[in-house]
């Protein structure tokens, strides 16, 4: 199994990037997936999910309104939008996919410096 991340970057405050993650290996229309960011120092935290199945979502309140988790099950990838950026943005992003017998897959991660 392997997810890779890409999209990440240098971005300006207020700008956007758009995050893909292409998975193999798997049955990716089975797997719930979510991205994952670790702040510098800080524990990892969890984005937003969406589900396998009928691709239902969900934000924490401080990336509602401004991050979009989406999945194209054809092309076996998940997407994170992420708009009007903020410094405390910055961190490493990762892919995660979880199956409903909890099996669990991560990718390496991208990088994503929100900074003028």
């Amino acid at each position: 199994v392997q997810l890779v991340e890409s999209g990440g970057g240098l971005v300006q405050p207020g700008g956007s990037l758009r995050l893909s993650c292409a998975a193999s290996g798997l049955t990716f229309s089975m797997y719930a997936m979510s991205w994952y960011r670790q702040p510098p120092g800080k524990e990892r935290e969890l984005v937003a999910p969406i589900t396998s199945a009928s691709g239902s979502t969900n934000y924490t309140d401080s990336m509602k309104g401004r991050f979009t988790i989406s999945r194209d099950n054809a092309k076996n990838t998940v997407y994170l939008q992420m708009n009007s950026l903020k410094p405390e943005d910055t961190a490493v992003y990762y892919c995660h996919a979880r199956s409903w017998t909890g099996i669990n897959y991560w990718g390496q991660g991208t990088q994503v410096t929100v900074s003028s």
